[in-house]
């Protein structure tokens, strides 16, 4: 079944309320909250590298709030461990028996901060709850429930003492991006209110959880012509043969790019996907998968810059094809 344009547009209307929702809490940074969205809409994932007080806790609260859902905040730290993140089996001496105490990772919204400063063991505990949506402990799977949604910081400037996260991972996010600072006009607005603490904000709910499980499914079945997908598939194999880059985007990241391009479609109004769908997605899907050539890396080239290269060295499809 396919997206009907009635769909579409009830879609777009709750779409860019939620985006408005939290716009108002996330100032200036509307491009930011329609990407946090699409990635919640897409089933995926997203990771901010991003400066240390630029709102990314806010921008999880806020979505939470925003579809009446629930957020935790893990801080990743060298100490952590898996069962800190996913939970812990204890035995209850009146029962006799294990119970199963759930961790942090049981919630819709779960931020986890500088995760790059947790062993890659503890990062590892991640990989099973964002691929399937559940963990296992002690041979029992439990369900973390729906919507769910992992919003991964990493900060910058601070390398000492931290753990890279590998490539398998890296490519379980559906998105990379940052925040960055505010504008001027923002930045006043938010000194306006500096006697209101950040943690004190709450925002409407605009829809129910509910809604956005049923949203994430319509999206999955809006339209994407025969030419988009050849489309996306010459941009990804273009990341493999370019000069600069060492190991280019994977299957995983083409699946990526069509099914956000499908969620902004929708968000858009629209029942099918153009290519400047996809143009507006490709940094964002596809810059954190590229291994760079060191050479490149020294002469200053970033994942970003080719991209865009390659946005311009690869054709959009001009018509349709026949199906």
């Amino acid at each position: 079944m396919t997206m009907t344009q009635e769909q579409a547009t009830w879609f777009s209307d709750i779409f860019n309320r939620l985006v408005a929702n939290v716009d108002q809490v996330l100032l200036g940074k509307t491009f930011v909250v329609k990407l946090s969205f699409t990635a919640l809409l897409s089933e995926g994932h997203l990771l901010l590298e991003d400066f240390p007080g630029t709102g990314k806790t806010s921008l999880a609260r806020a979505m939470a709030q925003s579809v009446k859902g629930t957020t935790n905040r893990i801080q990743f730290t060298p100490d952590l461990l898996p069962g800190d993140i996913t939970g812990v089996s204890i035995y209850d001496q009146g029962s006799a028996e294990f119970a199963f105490h759930r961790g942090p990772i049981f919630a819709n919204i779960v931020l986890a901060d500088e995760i790059n400063r947790a062993s890659p063991k503890t990062q590892a505990a991640l990989l099973e709850v964002m691929e399937e949506g559940q963990v296992t402990v002690d041979g029992v799977t439990h369900p973390v429930g729906e919507p769910f949604m992992v919003i991964a910081t990493q900060n910058p400037i601070e390398q000492a003492g931290t753990y890279r996260l590998p490539e398998a991972q890296l490519d379980r996010f559906i998105m990379k991006t940052s925040i960055g600072y505010p504008d001027h006009a923002s930045t006043v607005r938010i000194l306006e209110g500096a006697g209101t603490r950040a943690h004190e904000t709450v925002v409407a709910s605009i829809a129910e959880a509910d809604a956005v499980v049923e949203m994430a499914a319509l999206a999955r079945t809006v339209h994407v012509d025969a030419s988009i997908n050849d489309y996306v598939s010459r941009l990804v194999e273009s990341t493999r043969t370019a000069t600069e880059v060492r190991l280019g985007a994977s299957v995983r990241g083409a699946l990526a790019l069509i099914r956000t391009s499908k969620t902004l479609a929708a968000a858009n109004g629209r029942h099918y996907v153009i290519p400047d769908d996809v143009k507006s997605l490709a940094e964002p899907v596809l810059a954190h998968r590229l291994i760079l050539d060191p050479e490149a890396e020294f002469d200053g080239v970033t994942s970003s810059s080719v991209i865009s290269q390659l946005l311009i060295e690869t054709p959009p499809p001009s018509d349709r094809q026949a199906v």
